[in-house]
């Protein structure tokens, strides 16, 4: 009776949870306060949530092939959205994924992401929560609208100098100085 008992309780827990598939890009970090544990070799690709509004904190983290045998890591700073499961619905969250590690770069600075439905042909894209509404709400479990306009990213951009700009170093410059001084 005891065993019997746990099994119908575990597949009504699992009976009222809801699915959301995360992109192998989009690394969900947390539900509201609740920290998800992920690692390297151990991530989070599926989330069950119960019908209901929710705050998910998530991470763009992307590979790019340069050449032959490099390649760059493009990440973006973790952001939060606001979402709602609606029951017997399971959704999967998508993205437009840059062509190449430049494009990525713009994606990461202000990241856009949307929730759709199983076996809708439409997404609902997801409004990114700002850090002046993070600071200035307590917990939220609803959802808001987000301001409209675009936002001032969170640190100034700086602009890239060309590799052989004037005032930038070069190896053979470099090795120069070094061998003139100690000389």
């Amino acid at each position: 009776i005891l065993i019997s008992s746990a099994v119908a309780l575990l597949l009504s827990f699992s009976a009222n949870a809801e699915n959301i598939h995360f992109p192998e890009e989009i690394v969900p970090l947390q539900v509201g306060d609740k920290m998800l544990e992920s690692s390297l070799f151990s991530r989070v690709e599926d989330l069950e949530l119960a019908p209901g509004s929710y705050r998910l904190k998530l991470k763009y983290t992307d590979l790019y092939d340069e050449d032959y045998d490099m390649h760059e890591v493009v990440e973006s700073e973790p952001f939060w959205v606001d979402i709602t499961i609606e029951a017997g619905t399971d959704y999967t969250l998508v993205f437009n994924r840059a062509e190449n590690a430049v494009a990525a770069k713009v994606f990461a600075q202000s990241p856009m992401v949307s929730l759709k439905a199983k076996g809708s042909a439409l997404a609902a894209p997801l409004s990114v929560v700002s850090n002046n509404q993070l600071a200035s709400e307590a917990p939220v479990r609803t959802m808001r609208e987000a301001p409209a306009g675009p936002e001032k990213p969170s640190r100034p951009i700086k602009p890239i100098a060309p590799i052989t700009g004037k005032g930038m170093p070069s190896a053979a410059k470099e090795k120069k100085e070094r061998k003139e001084k100690n000389y």
